[in-house]
């Protein structure tokens, strides 16, 4: 194994991740049958196949299980050194990996542009997933920050509120539920929910609301995609329980409404995590100062109305009495 290079490495780790060679080299900006051909090379090293070819879908062998676990600490001790080096070079110059939940992509770039304006020479690379995707790649130290919600629990991690996050019940804005002062949490059951996957964190916070007020909503259909879900909803399929940082270009343009419903919105708080043990380079280091000072303030500004007030992030976890959503007088207002 002595000829086995950081490439077929970091080739394999990508397979391994997305269990497809055509998307590993996607990521990589390699064609598929150079992923092929360092797999088959890396194979050669070991003695033994990783990979079970299934078409053009691929699944680890015991073999390849195993040597994954020794490929991460391999690549992840090689970033450790980056990172330390990187302090010597100053911020100049630098990479971060920045991962962050579905959600988060609606204002993430838009604050990552203005950080870029005082850095521009930092390369940046998002990746983009649910809460449980987000947490194993923190786990393997394949993201240097995360912006998410609520950080994991069965690793040790840094986590920094630094915004109020707003989610509530949207629906198409000739909805019934506009038309009343204020809907009960039991009056939702009345009508079919479109609803995020499992492992989604805006999934865990609509459950634990469906949980303290009792309700069994009718499930209608489940996605993965905020916009396929804001889709639907605007064509009259159902109501849902998204994130309101996520609507708000919809809503100032009339194209979805936001209930005022019972113990809504659910606020939770919007933070930057990193694995404890990992040492952050001066770019990622740079970029979590950015977000705790900027973060708020820029929420703020982007979301108007949608965001609550300043004391929203020491509430405690149940639904706080205020600050309300946006009422339906309010909403049919934007859109006349």
């Amino acid at each position: 194994m002595k000829n086995i290079t950081l490439r077929q490495l970091r080739v394999f780790a990508s397979a391994a991740r997305l269990l497809n060679f055509g998307k590993a080299a996607a990521e990589l900006h390699l064609t598929p049958p150079a992923v092929s051909m360092q797999i088959r090379e890396l194979e050669q090293q070991v003695g033994l196949p990783l990979f079970e070819r299934h078409g053009k879908s691929v699944s680890l062998t015991v073999t390849g299980e195993y040597f994954l676990v020794y490929t991460r600490r391999v690549l992840a001790t090689l970033r450790d050194a980056e990172d330390a080096l990187a302090r010597f070079r100053g911020l100049q110059s630098g990479r971060l990996t920045l991962g962050l939940v579905s959600t988060a992509k609606y204002f993430v770039p838009r604050l990552l542009a203005q950080f870029r304006e005082e850095h521009p020479h930092i390369e940046v690379r998002l990746v983009v997933g649910n809460s449980e995707q987000l947490v194993a790649q923190l786990q393997g130290k394949d993201v240097d920050l995360a912006i998410m919600g609520r950080p994991p629990r069965d690793i040790a991690t840094r986590a920094e509120p630094f915004a109020a996050h707003p989610l509530g019940i949207v629906c198409a804005p000739d909805h019934p539920l506009l038309r009343r002062e204020q809907v009960s949490a039991q009056a939702l059951a009345q009508h079919p929910f479109i609803i995020r996957e499992t492992g989604s964190g805006t999934r865990r916070a609509m459950e634990e609301y469906f949980r303290e007020h009792h309700l069994l909503p009718r499930i209608e259909m489940e996605l993965a995609s905020n916009e396929t879900i804001k889709q639907a909803v605007m064509a009259g399929m159902g109501i849902s329980f998204l994130s309101l940082h996520s609507i708000g270009i919809e809503l100032r343009h009339g194209l979805i409404g936001v209930p005022d419903v019972e113990g809504l919105p659910l606020v939770r708080s919007w933070q930057v995590v990193h694995v404890s043990s990992k040492l952050l380079s001066p770019s990622a280091e740079a970029f979590r100062y950015f977000v705790l000072e900027h973060g708020e303030s820029f929420l703020a500004r982007e979301f108007g109305a949608l965001q609550p007030l300043p004391n929203a992030l020491s509430a405690p976890p149940a639904p706080p009495a205020a600050p309300a959503a946006p009422s339906p007088r309010a909403t049919r207002a934007r859109r006349g």
